[in-house]
């Protein structure tokens, strides 16, 4: 078959009446347009010329960008953050029906015959953080250096209890897939300070506790229905660290550029015959990955970074992949203007065996994490920067499996968990909200995840409830559709 013949065959519906419906119409305006006009407003309206869509932010912004540090299986604040002393007298007794109120309960645990206390086998210490002070756990020696430097809280809390669900609402503001994520609604508002990089860049780091992990999808990073070219872009830990970048084996880069620069022809030509405005989305992802050639192999070069700071983010930062190297890396792509990174960390499901994985798990990410946010610091960039770190929900106090003085099982808890924050506008030394006795039940300061997502836009200048876009005949935002309020109480 011809390819012109093939191509008017396939044509679809919807372009055939679009051409019938506007064709003549939309021929008569081009004749009353700007030529420049014209050409540039559909790359506009992609984002494609580098400027979001909201061309400025809706307030002066605290942070300029935010690295999101994310520990995908849902930690344990019981054994990390959230101090409940009581709950050593409480060993191995059921925990009281007045605690639970009926929860909903996951299947891992609903056929048990009881739920036997299990408190946290670890040390904790209080320490000066400015303020009233911030109870840690000995898995986390690093993190008790910089509580000074932190908004702690312990109140976050969800409606999912299995992970695929959590983890999809708290990245795209809803338990169903399809909806853009948190760094492609932030691309798409505010665009990209750096033509040569993603506004949007994600990684996922190595683990070495439970071998077995959640899977993590693209769609937790992808872009939904606002234009593809804003879903994150994955760097990899071997081989390329993007998949396809290098150019095969005998084609030079001239070579290439002048492949794509005839494909862009054949694009725009197409853009102008269809309409469709992923195919600018196209146009801009194969220039980006032509500019990226160049500008990727520079950013993962360490060999230039002074030993004091490769020492700040220990032995595991020479290893690519480990979640050292990858905040090392987080804080190259901050600065070189990239919009948001996000750090997957998984291996944080501990449903058995919580003394022999979980100070494996809080190994990884207890010096990296800290040296992070210390670099930015020295480098005058926390004030700018805004750092994360969470998980999708929290761990209860009852055990799951067997129990001993030595070990113990968590399952799945999303009424409340902890959650940190530094840099960019938030208040450092703070601890917010307070969980009863047994971390089970909010006393005071509750905070959604709609409100977390809520409180990172607005320190990137976006107020959530006036990025929407138009989808299917409803107004989609991030934070749903119901009244989500910034974390006023912890912003400085």
């Amino acid at each position: 078959m011809l390819p012109i013949r093939e191509y008017l065959q396939t044509e679809t519906r919807r372009q055939f009446f679009g051409k019938a419906a506007l064709g003549l119409g939309g021929a008569a305006l081009a004749t009353l347009t700007p030529p420049a006009l014209s050409a540039n407003e559909s790359l506009q309206n992609t984002g494609e010329s580098g400027n979001g869509m909201l061309k400025s932010p809706h307030s002066s912004p605290n942070a300029k960008r935010a690295i999101y540090l994310f520990m995908s299986g849902a930690p344990s604040q019981l054994d990390l953050f959230d101090y409940k002393p009581k709950m050593k007298d409480w060993f191995d007794q059921d925990l009281p029906e007045s605690i639970r109120r009926g929860q909903r309960l996951t299947t891992m645990t609903s056929g048990q015959n009881r739920f036997p206390i299990a408190p946290s086998i670890y040390k904790f210490k209080k320490y000066d953080n400015g303020g009233d002070g911030a109870w840690i756990s000995e898995l986390l020696p690093h993190h008790s250096t910089m509580v000074s430097d932190l908004a702690i809280v312990k109140t976050v809390h969800t409606e999912a209890i299995n992970h695929d669900p959590a983890i999809t609402y708290i990245c795209t503001g809803d338990q169903l897939p399809g909806k853009p994520s948190l760094g492609a609604w932030l691309s798409y508002g505010l665009g990209s300070e750096n033509e040569d990089l993603p506004a949007f860049v994600v990684m996922n780091a190595t683990w070495t506790g439970r071998k077995s992990a959640q899977a993590l999808y693209n769609r937790l990073w992808g872009a939904g229905f606002l234009p593809s070219q804003h879903q994150g872009v994955l760097l990899r830990s071997s081989g390329d660290p993007i998949l396809f970048l290098s150019n095969p084996d005998g084609v030079v880069p001239q070579t290439r550029q002048q492949m794509l620069a005839a494909l862009n022809q054949l694009n725009r030509k197409n853009y102008q015959e269809v309409g469709d405005p992923e195919i600018h989305a196209r146009i801009s992802q194969y220039e980006m990955a032509f500019r990226m050639q160049t500008s990727v192999p520079e950013l993962t070069d360490f060999s230039k970074e002074p030993p004091y700071i490769l020492d700040m983010y220990g032995p595991d930062v020479h290893k690519p992949g480990t979640f050292a190297y990858c905040c090392l890396m987080a804080r190259r792509l901050a600065e070189r203007g990239v919009r948001f990174t996000q750090i997957f960390h998984r291996g944080w499901d501990q449903h058995g065996n919580v003394t022999g994985d979980l100070p494996n798990q809080a190994r990884d990410v207890d010096q990296p994490a800290t040296a992070l946010v210390q670099d930015l610091k020295q480098r005058g960039m926390l004030d700018d920067t805004l750092v994360v770190w969470g998980g999708e929900f929290g761990r209860t106090i009852y055990c799951q499996g067997g129990l001993s003085r030595t070990n113990y099982g968590r399952d799945h808890h999303p009424k409340c968990y902890t959650v940190w924050m530094a840099g960019a506008g938030i208040q450092p030394g703070i601890v917010h909200g307070e969980t009863d006795d047994f971390s089970y039940n909010i006393l005071r300061d509750p905070v959604h995840i709609h409100q977390l997502n809520a409180t990172i836009l607005s320190q990137l200048g976006v107020d959530h409830r006036r990025l929407s876009v138009k989808f299917q005949g409803l107004d989609h935002r991030l934070t749903g559709v119901e009244e989500a309020k910034v974390i006023g109480d912890i912003l400085a």
